[in-house]
């Protein structure tokens, strides 16, 4: 079988993830990207441009599967699989999903939410009567860049932000306020099965840094939530859905068409002893996915987040712990000796923890003993 995998920068879960999946599936991979020099063994190609990736699969031999886990890539990627006649995802749902203007349209024309919502293009004037509180966001950004709370003068922070991104259109959007919740999905052919979900802890606002994600057992939410996805023509393959317990009820924050990040697809995985990146491809494969299992345990990811500027002079290492009942890796994603700039967004994670047990109790504490024993130290 032979699978083309898009990306641009490396990632775990990539390298990690589905690269080993592949293999395990005996599958022939060969990786699209337009940066080679960052990927083993990779063939360049403008995997942004959708005629470009089309024309490169077809000089290198017809495939098997075509897939990509990366947020940019999503749309450019379903259409090559279509072109081919390949399962995978639909276009316009991978568009609406990356772009969050978009995105609300299509569930206020659904009558699925009414979240306020407006598109600032590069020059459009910034209205200065709105209903505060406000989101100020990148229209397709990531990571929590450039995200910021805006109670009172939206001029003054859209200014801040477009000194940053000049080209780019923003999205400004009613505050949702609540508990943060995440739904994980996968579709195959005959339907999406709900793999679980997390809650959300958050750095302190005006920004949104994803601190914490604990596993949650599934609720009434979850109705709304594939309701949503629906209306957005989203459920083929791995979804990572955003969204917040109102008072008014859900509401979506965003679609994130791929697994979710940060090492939290490795904890899906964990927690219910699948072998999910495997379970993904076989998907994109023409296969079907069996019935998730119900988890009897609890997980957590813990995102080691930098509270300074400074250079790193001590961390721990890549490492796994096992004790009490619990299994608990490390993963750090910065170096001794590198420095940190605080940017107030994901950018600032040092390292990641996520552990496995029997109950919460036993997790946070074999969390908080590792911390205590093997702390980042930043000066």
């Amino acid at each position: 079988m032979r699978l083309y995998l898009t990306a641009l920068k490396p990632t775990d879960s990539v390298t990690d993830g589905f690269l080993p999946a592949a293999r395990a599936l005996g599958c022939e991979v060969t990786i699209l990207t337009d940066r080679p020099g960052q990927h083993p063994d990779a063939v360049e190609c403008d995997v942004q441009n959708p005629r470009a990736l089309i024309d490169a699969i077809e000089h290198l031999g017809r495939p098997d599967a075509i897939f990509s886990n990366s947020d940019h890539l999503q749309a450019e990627t379903a259409l090559a699989a279509s072109y081919f006649g390949l399962p995978g995802k639909d276009w316009r749902a991978c568009a609406a999903a990356k772009n969050k203007f978009l995105m609300r349209r299509r569930l206020l024309e659904a009558g699925i939410e009414q979240v306020f919502s407006m598109r600032l293009a590069p020059g459009d004037p910034v209205p200065e009567r709105l209903p505060y509180p406000v989101v100020l966001k990148p229209r397709e950004g990531v990571a929590s860049e450039d995200v910021m709370l805006v109670e009172r003068d939206l001029p003054g922070a859209v200014a801040e932000v477009r000194k940053r991104r000049p080209g780019e259109a923003l999205v400004v959007e009613e505050y949702l306020e609540g508990p943060l919740r995440t739904l994980e999905t996968l579709g195959d052919a005959d339907g999406v099965r709900v793999l679980g979900g997390f809650e959300t802890t958050l750095g302190a606002l005006p920004y949104f840094v994803e601190e914490r994600l604990d596993w949650a057992p599934a609720d009434a939410s979850h109705t709304h939530v594939l309701a949503a996805l629906r209306a957005l023509g989203a459920g083929f393959g791995a979804c990572h859905t955003e969204y917040v317990v109102t008072a008014g009820g859900p509401r979506i924050v965003e679609v994130n068409y791929r697994v979710i990040g940060d090492h939290c697809d490795f904890l899906v995985a964990d927690v219910l002893g699948v072998p999910l990146f495997e379970w993904i491809l076989r998907v994109h494969l023409g296969e079907r996915m069996p019935a998730p299992p119900e988890s009897t345990g609890y997980g957590s990811a813990l995102s080691l987040v930098a509270d300074r500027s400074g250079t790193i002079k001590s961390a721990p290492g890549h490492e796994s712990v096992v004790g009490g009942g619990v299994r608990l890796w490390h993963r750090p994603l910065r170096d001794v000796g590198d420095v940190v700039t605080l940017t107030h967004t994901n950018r600032d994670y040092l390292g990641v923890i996520r552990a496995v047990g029997p109950d919460r109790a036993r997790v946070d504490r074999a969390v908080e003993e590792y911390r205590a024993a093997r702390p980042w130290v930043v000066e």
